[in-house]
């Protein structure tokens, strides 16, 4: 069976769910604090942001497989946002399609295991400072929407009447 068969045998979106984990799993191993489905301020909204311990950032991009990975030609954009870019991809991935100028990062089951590290591409201070806020404000955010979720669906309901 090829790779663009086996998306349609396992969904999608259990598959990148469960890199995602692996993915996340992965950056808590090595000391990095990853915040999913972070919004840039591009418009876009990178399937992982991870801050360093050094403060840089790194971006994952979560692909559950051939066909996702095909059809998506948002990814270019969020090297903009990050020190380190790298795909995240489970056993059944061609690896082939990730480009060499990119980090590629492998997951089986919950572990997962890097196979290529993505290049440095230092941010500049004034993005890295703008894009550290931003990091914190959402964090924060959804920190507090665990405590309160009621409060943070009065506050949303509220913004979106202003």
């Amino acid at each position: 069976m090829n790779s663009l068969a086996r998306c349609a045998v396992v969904a999608p979106a259990d598959r990148t769910q469960a890199v995602c984990r692996a993915a996340m799993h992965f950056c808590a191993q090595r000391g990095w604090a990853p915040v999913q489905e972070m919004p840039l301020p591009n418009g876009r909204r990178a399937d992982i942001l991870a801050l360093q311990p050094d403060g840089g950032f790194v971006i994952l991009e979560v692909k559950s497989c051939a066909r996702d990975y095909l059809s998506d030609g948002k990814w270019p954009d969020y090297r903009a946002f990050c020190d380190r870019f790298y795909f995240a991809v489970d056993l059944d991935f061609p690896q082939e399609l990730i480009p060499e100028d990119a980090g590629l990062l492998v997951a089986d089951g919950r572990e997962s295991a890097l196979l290529r590290d993505a290049p440095d591409h230092r941010l500049a201070p004034a993005r890295r400072k703008a894009l550290l806020h931003r990091y914190a404000v959402v964090a924060a955010g959804r920190l507090a929407a665990l405590t309160d979720p009621e409060g943070r669906a009065e506050l949303r309901a509220a913004l979106r009447v202003e």
